[in-house]
C-alpha cells in the first residue's frame, strides 16, 4: 500500500527566457523595525549638522580671540564644553574646517569646540584674553543648557525594551520546544491541542486511488467516510455512526497513508496529530491538549481526529514502577477516555487512531463505544503486492520486459514502504551503473541488497575461511533441498554482505499453522551447517551462532508455548495478550524449568544429528555444491536440482505464497536469509 512520489520542487523558478531565477527571500515585518532602529541610531550618533572640529583653548586664544575672527562664544553648561562662533568673513582663514564634506561644520556654526574643567575658571581665562580689545570688539560668553530628547529617551526606554526582548524570546524558544503550544505558540498555548487541521482549502493530494492493496482494510474507512458524507442513509434505519476505528498492523503497511486518505477524500475537517504531542514535561499539559482538541473538534463537527502512534498515550494503566508518583501520561489517557465516550455527547466526532503495539493498549481504549472497529492493516499479499508495484513504477522509467508479476513473487513479506524502498534503490543501482532504463536484473540486486545488506567483494577473507563458509551454506542448502518441510532454497552466496560472510534465501511456503514435522524439519535444516563443518573439517566454528540462537528460540517455544513436548505436556506459559494482572517472569517451578531445559535439549541434539546422517548419506552432492559455491561464489536452485534432481514431496503441491525474512547480522562470520 503507498502513495505517488511527488517530485520535490526546486527552490528557483523560469524566468521570461527560461533562466532559473533564485527566488527572493519573503518579506518580513520585522526589517521595517530594524531600519527604523538603525536610522535613528545614525541620527543620533551622526548629528548631521552640529558637527563642530575639536580644537584647545589656546588656539581659540591665541589665533581667533586676537584676530578678532570670533563671532560668538557658547557655553554648553551640562556637557563643560564650549562652542566657537566663527564671522563669516573671517572662514576663509581656517581652510581645515571643510576638508571632509561628511562630518564638515556647517557655514552658520558652531565651527568649533574644545572643553573646559570649570565655568568660573573660563570666564577668567576669556577676560584675561581680552583685556587688550575694546569693550565694543569683545564677545561676551553666551550660557545654555543642550537638551539630548533622543538620547534621554533610550537611556530610559532601553533596558525596558530588552527586558520584554529576552523574555519574548525565552518564552517562545520555550512553548516551541519544551513547552510546544498551538495556536499563538507561546507559553501561555502550552495545553492548547497542536493538532494540524486539513478542511476543504487544504491542499491533500492523497485520496482511495493511491491506495494499493489492502481492499478490507480500504473498504472499512471508505465506509467512514461515506458515514459523514450521508449520515441519513444509516441513520434512517435507526443505526448510529461509528465513534472510533483503530489501525493496526506492522510497520509500513500504510495506517497513516490510509488516514491522509481519508482527510483527502472526507469533505469534514479533519484533525492530525501524534500521540508523542500530548506528552508533555508539565503536568496537566497532556490532559490540557486533549480537552482542547475536543472542544475544537466539537465546534467544527461533523469532523474526524486522527491520532496516529497512540499507543505512546494509550499504553495500559497500572504498570508503572513509580507507584504513588503522578504519571502524566495516566491523567492524559483518563482524559482521553473522557473525552471519547463519557458524560458528555460527541456527536459527528469519529475518531481514527494508528498503532503496531495494540497488544499493549488499555483494555477500556480498546472497548467498544470507544473504538467500535478495529482494522487490521496486514502485509500484503501477491496481488496486492502487484498493485503496489504498479504505483510505485510509474514515474520510472523501466525497460518494456519488466514483469510486476514477476517482481511481486520475488518480494514476498515486503511491506508497501519495502516495496517503495525496492522501487527506488532499483533506480539508484541504474544510475550508478549509468544506464538509460532500470532493467530486471537491476530489481534483483535492489531486493538482496534491501535483505542481506550491501556487498563486500573487498573484505579479506582467508582461503580456509572461505572454504569453510562455502561447506556451511552447502549444508544449509542440501538440507533444506531434501527434506520435505524445510524451506525451498532460492540463493546462496559467499559473497559478504553486511556483518555477515555468507546468506541463503529461502521462499517458505505460507501456512497459517504449523505442525511439530515442519518445525523438526525447519531446525534439522538450520542446524545443517554446524554438521557441515563438524562432518567436513572435524571442528566446529562461530559461525554457526545465529542458527544456535534461532534453534534454541525455536525449541523453547515448542516446548513452553505450544505444547509439543510430552514430558511438559499440553501446557503454555507464554502470555500472547500482554493484558496479565500477573508479572511472573517464569510462571512454573524450578523443577518444570529443569524439564524444560531438558526437553529443549533433546530437541536440538536430535535434529542436529539427524542433520549429520542426511549430510552423510549424500556427502557426495553435499561437497559438488560446495565445490561449486567455492568456484561462482553464488549459486541458484538451478544448480540444486542438477546435483540432487527435483524436489517433489507429498502430492507435488507447488509453492505459491512465500514470505522472506531478512537475515539477522552478527558479530560473527555467518547469517542466513530465511
Amino acid at each position: 500500500m503507498t502513495e505517488n512520489n511527488n517530485q520535490n520542487k526546486p527552490p528557483f523558478s523560469k524566468g521570461k527566457n527560461g533562466n532559473n531565477m533564485i527566488k527572493p527571500p519573503k518579506f518580513n515585518a520585522y526589517w521595517i523595525y530594524g531600519l527604523i532602529a538603525v536610522a535613528f541610531i545614525a541620527l543620533n550618533l551622526l548629528d548631521l549638522g552640529q558637527n563642530p572640529k575639536e580644537t584647545s583653548w589656546q588656539k581659540v586664544k591665541n589665533e581667533m580671540i586676537r584676530n578678532q575672527d570670533v563671532d560668538r562664544i557658547v557655553v554648553i553648561r551640562n556637557l563643560l564644553e564650549v562652542n566657537v562662533y566663527l564671522r563669516e568673513e573671517s572662514l576663509d582663514k581656517y581652510p581645515d574646517l571643510f576638508e571632509s564634506s561628511f562630518d564638515s561644520p556647517s557655514k552658520s556654526g558652531p565651527h568649533y569646540t574644545f572643553p573646559i574643567g570649570s565655568i568660573e575658571q573660563f570666564a577668567e581665562q576669556l577676560n584675561k584674553a581680552q583685556e587688550r580689545i575694546s569693550e565694543y570688539d569683545r564677545v561676551e560668553p553666551e550660557y545654555t543648557t543642550h537638551e539630548n530628547y533622543f538620547g534621554d529617551f533610550i537611556g530610559w526606554i532601553l533596558p525596558f525594551a530588552l527586558i520584554i526582548g529576552i523574555w519574548f524570546y525565552v518564552f517562545r524558544r520555550m512553548s516551541r520546544g519544551a513547552g510546544g503550544g498551538g495556536g499563538g505558540g507561546n507559553i501561555f498555548n502550552v495545553g492548547k491541542s497542536k493538532a494540524k487541521v486539513f478542511d476543504k482549502e487544504s491542499n491533500i493530494n492523497v485520496n482511495f486511488n493511491d491506495v494499493a492493496g489492502l481492499a478490507e482494510a480500504k473498504q472499512e474507512v471508505e465506509e467512514i467516510v461515506e458515514f459523514l458524507k450521508h449520515p441519513q442513509r444509516y441513520t434512517k434505519l435507526g443505526g448510529k455512526i461509528p465513534k472510533g476505528a483503530l489501525l493496526v498492523g506492522p510497520p509500513g503497511t500504510g495506517k497513516t497513508l490510509l488516514a491522509k486518505a481519508v482527510a483527502g477524500e472526507a469533505n469534514v475537517p479533519f484533525f492530525s496529530m501524534s500521540g508523542s504531542d500530548f506528552v508533555e514535561m508539565f503536568v496537566g499539559v497532556g490532559a490540557s491538549r486533549v480537552r482542547d482538541l475536543f472542544k475544537q473538534a466539537k465546534e467544527k463537527a461533523p469532523c474526524i481526529v486522527f491520532i496516529d502512534e497512540i499507543d505512546a498515550i494509550g499504553r495500559a494503566r497500572g504498570k508503572n514502577p513509580n507507584m504513588g508518583s503522578n504519571d502524566e501520561r495516566e491523567n492524559t489517557l483518563n482524559q482521553l477516555l473522557t473525552e471519547m465516550d463519557g458524560f458528555d455527547t460527541n456527536s459527528g466526532v469519529i475518531i481514527l487512531a494508528a498503532t503496531n503495539r495494540a497488544d499493549i493498549l488499555d483494555r477500556a481504549l480498546m472497548r467498544a463505544g470507544r473504538f467500535d472497529r478495529q482494522i487490521h492493516v496486514e502485509l500484503p499479499d501477491l496481488n496486492e503486492r502487484r498493485e503496489i508495484f504498479n504505483v510505485h513504477l510509474k514515474p520510472l522509467k523501466l525497460d518494456p520486459k519488466i514483469d510486476q508479476e514477476f517482481l511481486a513473487k520475488q518480494t514476498p513479506g515486503f511491506s508497501g514502504a519495502d516495496i517503495a524502498n525496492v522501487c527506488n534503490e532499483a533506480a539508484l543501482i541504474a544510475a550508478r551503473k549509468k544506464k538509460d532504463l532500470i532493467e530486471k536484473q537491476d530489481f534483483l540486486d535492489a531486493i538482496d541488497r534491501i535483505i542481506g545488506g550491501l556487498e563486500k567483494k573487498n573484505k579479506i577473507i582467508s582461503v580456509e575461511e572461505k572454504k569453510t563458509i562455502a561447506y556451511h551454506e552447502a549444508g544449509h542448502a542440501t538440507i533444506s533441498w531434501l527434506l520435505e518441510h524445510a524451506h525451498p532454497l532460492v540463493k546462496v552466496t559467499i559473497v559478504p554482505r553486511g556483518k555477515a560472510l555468507g546468506a541463503a534465501w529461502y521462499l517458505p511456503e505460507e501456512r497459517s499453522i504449523t505442525t511439530k514435522e515442519q518445525m523438526l524439519d525447519e531446525m534439522c535444516s538450520t542446524l545443517g551447517g554446524r554438521a557441515a563443518e563438524e562432518i567436513t573439517f572435524g571442528k566446529v566454528s562461530t559461525g554457526a551462532q545465529n542458527d544456535l540462537e534461532k534453534v534454541t528460540k525455536q525449541a523453547i517455544a515448542m516446548v513452553s508455548i505450544f505444547g509439543m513436548s510430552d514430558k511438559v505436556g499440553n501446557v503454555s506459559y507464554y502470555d500472547s495478550s500482554g493484558q496479565s494482572d500477573y508479572s511472573f517472569s517464569k510462571p512454573y517451578s524450578e523443577k518444570t524449568a529443569e524439564l524444560i531445559d531438558q526437553e529443549v535439549k533433546t530437541l536440538i541434539e536430535s535434529s542436529y544429528e539427524r542433520a549429520k546422517q542426511v549430510l552423510r548419506d549424500n556427502e557426495e552432492g553435499h561437497n559438488k555444491l560446495a565445490e561449486l559455491l567455492l568456484e561462482r561464489e553464488v549459486i541458484f536452485s538451478e544448480d540444486l536440482e542438477e546435483i540432487f534432481g527435483k524436489r517433489n514431496f507429498g502430492k507435488g503441491k507447488e509453492v505459491e505464497e512465500k514470505k522472506i525474512v531478512p537475515p539477522t547480522a552478527e558479530d560473527d562470520n555467518e547469517s542466513k536469509a530465511v
